[in-house]
């Protein structure tokens, strides 16, 4: 008996230990500092950020933007705030109606706002419009180090590079060397305020051989702007307003005006050296502090010492490390789980400083602008639904909001178009407005979305609150998803077109009708939505429900789901069917099985898919998307494979970011897409029961604070 008892105890206490081993938490902190990110060369792709999600401040080797045009052709140096637009004056008098097209598609005559080569279109007004309003490059502010001849120091001159993105703090150290003498850089970002400060430790600050350059470039009026059109100096005007420790700028281009706060720990003096170029020199001794801060407005005395800033981001960095998710690795002996970590990590925060704000973000963020800086509202979902799996509903929240603000211009679209309620706009800006694209116009996968997140938000705050805040758009936009779809007397069906372009963009709007991914995200969000009703107290739309019960099903051949009803021949060799997104993965990917989706087919098309497409002309968020339909398909190494497929745009920088290609060398959708993506890969979605879905069993991956998918 007391054997027995003996026994009995070993064994409960060995139960104790291990089932405390396994609810230890995850040391948060060693998991993101093991990817700390380390520069040692001046390489135009490994630039790094500071910033707070309406505000980024992007350096190169030096901790500064002291080389500006050196990295121009990589991951520029942007400088970029949620508020900083302009646009150049309408002198001709443009209207937006000038871009309109009218397309007669299945007995409706519908105006788009394209892009068309045609008598009666007005391509100045539609390249005005696609221009304007654009995102600002606010400023640039390097090191100018001269040498002992003289000569200004070029990157060249930059040698024995030791640069470290510290994650935890938010902080950048940067040490060099020029001529023998070492330079060291600290750079650190405000999270609440559009500043940024720097301290600078040299023997050459004593020598008067440092100083700091302030310089204002103007907007490209192109697809990219990385801030180095310095030509224009004629077009805008800047003034120094001297104040006591510090300075501001005021910058004037057409009616666009901001200012530039100054702050400094030490006497020095600032002069003009150019039109648009200011030289801060300090004037004592080896160490030298400056705060740079960036407002729509004056602000008479701006006190914001380094400290200060690094002491605020310090603390709220940690805040966001220890708040929401978190996924450990470090027990996977397989050498793929260490990269699909650092991924993670570095996405989480290139995400927070570049998608976190309250207007949907442009796809390369608050770092340089692509498409003029304009947001897509189809990638919406890739920037900002990652955050509330992680647990941080918040931050997506934020940018939902911003729906409220445009509603009324989306209402005015459908109206125009002949729709009833909301119809989302595509590439748009801060206001709303609708810029001309002959292929976002046609987009509708933007449509669902803010249900999708809508419902995101219910679930971490399921409270009538929630429901009666956002009830009227989401109604308003399944209003919209019903009116679309028109009947086919042939089928007795509503068919979702003709006339409209996939997510996979290839298609010819005209001629395309019945997308897979579409039907199933359409079939999804109007249930969703009756859904809604319901939990208000309120009885099933009729019209949702007639769509719901007789929307076309997913088209499919021999037992495979086609890209879309139009495209029968779509996996055919040499098709220009296989290139793009490979949408029709999505009826399965971020959403259950909808509108009849049968798995056995769907793990058929996987298949077929990843056989036949051409996976080199693809985008950052296509291997994601892939990933996830693999994890739901119980197939966890395929899951894997997907997310780390060796193709180029499938390639993440030393800084985390996803490269596409020389015109598009970041891609923040891709950097959301991996945190869905393994977010789904450890909880399941609802169906499942089981965890980890999405690795193999080998693999011992520990996490927390993650939310499951629908």
């Amino acid at each position: 008996m007391k054997l027995n008892l003996i026994s009995f105890l070993l064994c409960a206490s060995l139960c104790f230990c291990v089932f405390v081993a396994k609810s230890q938490p995850i040391n948060r902190e060693a998991v993101v500092k093991r990817h700390n990110v380390h520069v040692t060369k001046i390489d135009s792709l490994s630039s790094l950020t500071v910033g707070n999600g309406n505000f980024a401040f992007t350096v190169d080797a030096t901790g500064m933007q002291s080389f500006p045009e050196a990295y121009a052709k990589g991951v520029g140096l942007g400088t970029q705030s949620v508020w900083g637009w302009h646009s150049f004056p309408n002198t001709e008098n443009y209207k937006i109606e000038e871009a309109y097209k009218t397309y007669d598609l299945e007995g409706r005559k519908i105006p788009y706002t394209v892009q068309v080569k045609e008598p009666d279109h007005n391509k100045r007004a539609v390249e005005y419009f696609r221009v304007n309003p654009h995102r600002l490059q606010l400023g640039n502010i390097g090191l100018e180090i001269r040498k002992k001849d003289g000569s200004i120091a070029t990157a060249a001159d930059i040698q024995n590079i030791d640069q470290q993105l510290d994650l935890w703090t938010g902080m950048i150290t940067s040490s060099f060397t020029v001529e023998g003498v070492k330079v060291k850089v600290v750079t650190v970002g405000h999270q609440q305020q559009d500043a940024v400060g720097f301290r600078i430790e040299s023997a050459l600050i004593q020598q008067k051989r440092i100083s700091v350059f302030v310089r204002f470039p103007y907007p490209n009026a192109q697809f990219k702007d990385v801030g180095t059109n310095y030509a224009n100096e004629d077009k805008h005007q800047t003034l120094l307003i001297h104040e006591k420790d510090g300075a501001t700028i005021k910058h004037v281009l057409d009616t666009t005006v901001y200012y530039t706060s100054l702050y400094w720990n030490t006497y020095s003096r600032i002069t003009k050296v150019k039109e648009h170029e200011y030289l801060i020199t300090p004037e004592r001794g080896n160490e030298f502090e400056l705060s740079a801060g960036f407002t729509k407005k004056y602000i008479n005395s701006f006190l914001l010492p380094f400290d200060k800033i690094a002491a605020n981001s310090i603390t709220a960095w940690k805040k966001f490390w220890l708040s929401g998710g978190a996924i450990d690795f470090s027990e996977t002996k397989d050498p793929r789980a260490f990269e699909i970590e650092r991924r993670v990590v570095l996405s989480q925060y290139l995400t927070k400083i570049n998608c976190a704000s309250s207007y949907p973000p442009q796809e390369t963020g608050l770092t340089y602008n692509s498409w003029y800086g304009k947001p897509h509202l189809e990638m919406h979902w890739w920037h900002a639904v990652h955050f509330a799996q992680w647990g941080r509903p918040e931050l997506m929240e934020k940018s939902l909001d911003w729906y409220f603000t445009v509603a009324e211009k989306a209402r005015l679209i459908a109206k125009r178009q002949g729709f009833d309620g909301l119809r989302w706009q595509k590439m748009t800006d801060n206001n709303g407005d609708e810029a001309p694209s002959s292929v976002g116009a046609l987009l509708i996968w933007q449509q669902p979305h803010f249900i999708y997140m809508a419902e995101m938000l219910y679930r971490s705050k399921p409270t009538k609150q929630t429901l009666n805040r956002y009830k009227d758009l989401l109604f308003a936009t399944a209003d919209f998803m019903a009116s679309f779809p028109t009947y086919n007397e042939q089928t007795k069906k509503y068919n979702l077109g003709k006339g409209l372009i996939p997510a996979q963009e290839c298609f010819e709007a005209v001629q395309t009708f019945n997308p897979t991914y579409e039907l199933a995200y359409w079939s999804w969000a109007l249930q969703k939505a009756q859904e809604w009703r319901k939990r208000l107290g309120l009885s099933p739309d009729k019209k949702w429900q007639t769509i719901i019960d007789n929307l076309a099903p997913l088209p499919q051949k021999n037992g495979v789901y086609l890209a879309t009803e139009s495209t029968p021949d779509c996996y055919q060799p040499g098709s220009r069917y296989l290139t793009d997104h490979p949408a029709v993965l999505g009826a399965y990917s971020s959403i259950p099985a909808a509108n009849g989706l049968d798995t056995v087919v769907m793990k058929k098309t996987l298949d077929t898919v990843w056989k036949v497409w051409q996976w080199n002309d693809t985008w950052g968020w296509d291997f994601p998307l892939t990933a996830m339909t693999a994890a739901r398909l119980h197939l966890p190494e395929k899951a894997v494979d997907a997310l780390l497929m060796p193709i180029r745009t499938n390639t993440y920088l030393i800084n985390g970011h996803n490269y596409q290609d020389d015109r598009l060398t970041i891609y923040l959708p891709g950097n959301g897409g991996v945190l869905n993506a393994v977010a789904l890969m450890c909880t399941g979605a609802d169906a499942d029961h089981s965890i980890n879905i999405g690795f193999p069993s080998t693999w011992k991956v520990k996490w927390e604070g993650l939310k499951k998918m629908f």
